[in-house]
């Protein structure tokens, strides 16, 4: 019988960036010139955004939530190690780096048999801050698990019209950031990842893939169709347990993503996320009500800005299936960075 740990987590970009940068959702957006002058005046933001972008446009408060989510991912990564996996299987969405205009597929196994990233690097190659203070040639290389292939035949067995592809599409380091960004925030101290990796992309963003080109601004004149329902990822991460289940492995299932954002959350002027429906959320997801999830519409998501929440869909079913409840290693709402992060436990 095989061995299942559970891990959600969010790949937040700004964490990899110095915090003197400044570069927040908020502060963007008011440079941005599509708000109005009383959208850009504090005195009409909510008193909890004011108070947190400070006179310093968020420098101090931003500092401390990097405090916070640090710790969090070093008491995962402690999990993590102590459950010492054949390979950690993460769901990561994909916005537009690998896939574009020639595919979209609503999820894909990617049964590479080697990663090699180079993740502080541009793409004219010039350096890219980092708080580790890493060169634009650093690489790091990442062995995909056998597992990959097996997941795919399964799954294709069970019903489970599922893609996977065999060499990057598009990317030339071949994952996108939130793949990487969680390899790298689960490797924090830089003392190695060793642990092989299943990545399994899910088209998170649906209806804004193509048409903002994996940013927050419209490029295109259409929306695109949408992407899969947050029931068929619950039920893609019931089928990959049942999969895995009667293998010898030790497996991490791992969710990756950031819960609303303020760059999606359209009824917030893309200035603050949805936190009541994350909230509402959060809740569900502690008490283990699944039921709630799969209620859960894609008009739903959209509206709060909750697009990679889909990612946490595939968990939650992972996690039904298996009749586990979280344990909460972190919960941070804000205002100001974007998105709320949530991380979590389901022990093995």
């Amino acid at each position: 019988m095989a061995e299942i740990l559970g891990i959600g987590l969010s790949h937040y970009p700004g964490l990899v960036q110095p915090d003197e940068g400044r570069n927040h959702q908020l502060t963007r957006a008011l440079k941005s010139g599509r708000l109005t002058p009383d959208q850009m005046d504090p005195a009409n933001w909510p008193e909890a955004m004011r108070l947190e972008y400070g006179d310093d446009q968020g420098y101090s408060a931003h500092k401390k939530v990097r405090a916070r989510l640090e710790a969090g991912f070093r008491a995962q990564r402690a999990a993590l190690d102590a459950f010492n996996p054949d390979f950690v299987l993460i769901w990561g969405d994909d916005q537009y780096e690998n896939f574009k205009e020639d595919v979209i597929p609503p999820f894909c196994v990617l049964a590479y048999d080697q990663v090699e990233c180079h993740p502080f690097a541009n793409h004219d190659g010039s350096p890219r801050p980092n708080i580790w203070g890493e060169p634009a040639d650093k690489n790091f290389s990442y062995q995909i698990h056998p597992a990959a292939r097996e997941l795919t035949a399964d799954l294709i067995q069970q019903g489970f019209d599922i893609s996977y592809a065999y060499k990057p599409l598009h990317l030339k380091d071949g994952m996108g950031h939130a793949f990487i960004n969680t390899l790298m925030f689960l490797d924090y101290e830089r003392k190695g990842f060793d642990y092989p990796v299943v990545p399994v992309q899910v088209n998170c963003y649906g209806k804004l893939v193509v048409r903002n080109h994996g940013g927050a601004q419209q490029i295109g004149a259409e929306f695109d169709p949408p992407g899969p329902t947050p029931k068929r990822c619950m039920d893609l991460g019931a089928a990959t347990v049942r999969a895995f289940r009667d293998t010898p492995y030790r497996v991490a299932l791992i969710a990756s993503g950031s819960w609303s954002h303020a760059s999606l959350c359209d009824k917030h002027h893309r200035m603050w996320p949805d936190i009541e429906s994350d909230r509402a959320r959060f809740e569900e997801f502690m008490a283990g009500d699944w039921q709630a999830w799969r209620e859960i519409t894609t008009a739903q998501i959209e509206e709060a800005g909750q697009q990679e929440l889909l990612n946490w869909m595939c968990l939650a079913g992972a996690m039904e299936e298996l009749g586990r409840k979280p344990q909460v290693v972190e919960y941070v709402e804000t205002y100001v960075f974007n998105s709320e992060k949530v991380l979590v436990l389901f022990d093995a």
